[in-house]
């Protein structure tokens, strides 16, 4: 993966990208609540294609499915059915009729009971697809 000099840009794409997917879902939102954070969360549930990137590339192969659990501006977390090792991912989000790539890392892995974990992630940037065609051809799948 290329970092650019533009990272801010990168962010605000990202922030633009979640708050539309917020939007678009949650219709009578009400945010806030007793919770004290920096940033508020949003639960959303929502289906998401998870590709683990190693060696710098998205790795098709060891692809999965889950679902969102909450949304905030910089980061999402996932419900996993089991402890995965994942640093680094490109998380697939289907709207419409396309799927939007988004790189992420790891945060934190917590169990949730029951055999599930919450996997949370920081939204780093929106991926081009066409510079990803392995992404493409599996969002043509999903």
């Amino acid at each position: 993966m290329v970092f650019s000099l533009f990272a801010h840009n990168r962010q605000r794409e990202v922030q633009s990208f979640v708050l539309n997917l917020i939007n678009n879902r949650c219709p009578n939102l009400h945010v806030g609540g007793e919770e004290l954070r920096i940033e508020s969360r949003v639960n959303l549930t929502v289906v998401v294609l998870v590709v683990p990137i190693r060696d710098g590339r998205p790795r098709v192969d060891e692809c999965l499915v889950t679902v969102s659990k909450e949304f905030s501006n910089t980061g999402v977390s996932l419900v996993l059915g089991e402890p995965r090792p994942l640093d680094e991912v490109v998380l697939g989000f289907q709207r419409r009729n396309s799927t939007t790539f988004i790189r992420a890392k790891a945060r934190h892995l917590s169990p949730m009971g029951a055999g599930f974990f919450q996997l949370g992630l920081r939204l780093l940037e929106v991926l081009p697809a066409d510079e990803y065609p392995e992404l493409q051809e599996l969002a043509d799948r999903f």
